[in-house]
């Protein structure tokens, strides 16, 4: 199966400690809703802990449909 070049590591950071500004969606190239992240917060903080929990569980994709490698 093929994997992103985009790493879990710098994904999940990213979304820790920038989630609700979306930076973790920019990383991964999903510029459209890393634009709404950054208006909208995270969704007032919702929508980037969801994010964690899916980055997380090894769940999350790239802008690209492949998932984040391990």
């Amino acid at each position: 199966m093929e994997k992103s070049e985009k790493g879990f590591v710098p994904t999940l950071l990213l979304c820790f400690f920038l989630g609700g500004l979306g930076v973790h969606r920019f990383y991964a190239g999903k510029v459209g809703t890393g634009i709404l992240m950054l208006l909208t917060l995270g969704g007032l903080g919702i929508w980037a802990i969801i994010d964690f929990v899916i980055i997380a569980c090894g769940s999350f994709k790239d802008a690209k449909g492949l998932p984040i490698k391990n």
